[in-house]
């Protein structure tokens, strides 16, 4: 009877320490104050639910990349980390993604171009999580001042309005990025695929020596001519004082507008096209994927898909202006009658934009692209000659070697 008290004293004991707490590492680049206290909210409800602890790690745009390379090197990756979409390729080609789990995750609700970023070798390694894209802003002052009555539906048009407002002297043109890292492409691939061109082959070889990309360099050095070149922030900054007709740019600027004490008409319009066809915008996106090495996998595949839910993107997109939208189609469209009238606009770019092209180098090709129309902009080479020297450069990473 003794013996008998005495193991059931320890098997109540053991019994009473319960289950061990579930534990995994999320990293993701919200890293601003006031964007960190959503997110952690957000994980805290996860952690409610899920019974379990979730260490999460704020990344920099900077060097977040960086951290993760170094931790996936020395295997203390986390085990869910968010991905900007051009960097989805880099890590997937070098095997550290898990594949995504297509029974577990529905991915039919997602813009078909959003999901590219994420296949490799027809595998999917990450799905979306949030997205925005670029639209046109115009001054409607300045556009009223010289006689021009509605924003410009055509490149040919934007060229015209941004002249006439050039040479009125009462503002500039058009805001053009010059040498701007990581932003300047983002502006010619629009004007590119507006054109109807692409700079991805069926070989997934990236190819920019085409007439629809020199005819896009050609037109982005037109409209330079037009305005004033300069950083995506000073662009930004000088339309909400009023002092540049059009430009290219995304969400934020509806938030500086917004703070700004100088008041002024402005809209947000869909981008112009050439001919008859609609104008082409870039996207961009938050991927959430999982480590291959991770330890618990199950538990990360539900943080994914609480992060995807309706209840914490909601939370996410409405406290965190800056955000962007849903990349769940059902989701960006069922709040699309509460959005104002200038982010319904984003709303439906988004139905005609398209993302940076999948290549494990992309980011150094990138830096090639914006190279070559940095030396058109400033007249250091003419547009045929640059695109050739860039193609060759281009080449070295296409055969995947490192120059």
């Amino acid at each position: 009877m003794k013996k008998y008290l005495v193991l059931l004293f320890f098997a109540l004991l053991f019994s009473g320490c319960g289950k061990k707490e579930e534990k995994i590492k999320f990293w993701h680049f919200w890293s601003e104050p006031s964007q960190a206290k959503v997110v952690r909210q957000i994980i805290n409800e996860f952690e409610r639910q899920n019974k379990c602890r979730v260490d999460v790690s704020e990344l920099s745009w900077n060097d977040g990349k960086t951290k993760l390379i170094i931790a996936f090197n020395s295997r203390t990756a986390p085990d869910v980390l968010e991905l900007g979409s051009d960097w989805i390729a880099q890590f997937s080609s070098a095997e550290v993604l898990e594949p995504v789990d297509t029974n577990f995750f529905s991915h039919r609700n997602f813009f078909e171009y959003t999901l590219q970023p994420a296949k490799t070798k027809g595998k999917l390694y990450a799905l979306p999580w949030i997205i925005g894209t670029r639209v046109l802003f115009c001054n409607r002052d300045l556009m009223q001042k010289c006689g021009i009555e509605n924003p410009p539906k055509t490149i040919d048009e934007l060229i015209q309005f941004s002249r006439a407002i050039n040479e009125s002297g009462l503002g500039y043109g058009f805001g053009c990025n010059g040498s701007d890292p990581h932003r300047l492409y983002k502006k010619i691939l629009p004007l590119i695929w507006t054109y109807g061109g692409e700079i991805q082959d069926s070989n997934g070889n990236i190819k920019i020596n085409s007439p629809q990309v020199a005819r896009a360099f050609q037109t982005y050095f037109e409209l330079s001519r037009l305005g004033i070149i300069e950083t995506q922030k000073q662009i930004d900054l000088l339309f909400v004082q009023g002092k540049i007709g059009f430009c290219f740019s995304g969400e934020w600027l509806l938030e500086l507008i917004q703070k700004s004490p100088q008041k002024f008409n402005f809209s947000a319009n869909l981008m112009p096209g050439s001919g008859n066809s609609p104008g082409i915008s870039f996207a961009g996106g938050e991927y959430l994927a999982i480590n291959k090495e991770s330890k618990n996998k199950d538990l990360a595949k539900k943080l994914i898909q609480f992060l995807l839910s309706e209840q914490s993107l909601k939370k996410l997109v409405t406290q965190i202006p800056e955000a962007g939208f849903p990349a769940d189609t059902i989701l960006l469209y069922k709040r699309f009658n509460d959005l104002n009238s200038h982010k319904r606009v984003f709303a439906e770019q988004l139905k005609y934009s398209k993302m940076t092209p999948v290549h494990p180098r992309w980011i150094e090709i990138e830096s090639i692209i914006e190279k070559s129309l940095v030396e058109v902009l400033y007249q250091k080479k003419g547009v045929y000659e640059a695109l050739s020297e860039a193609q060759k450069e281009i080449d070295l990473y296409n055969k995947g070697i490192q120059f």
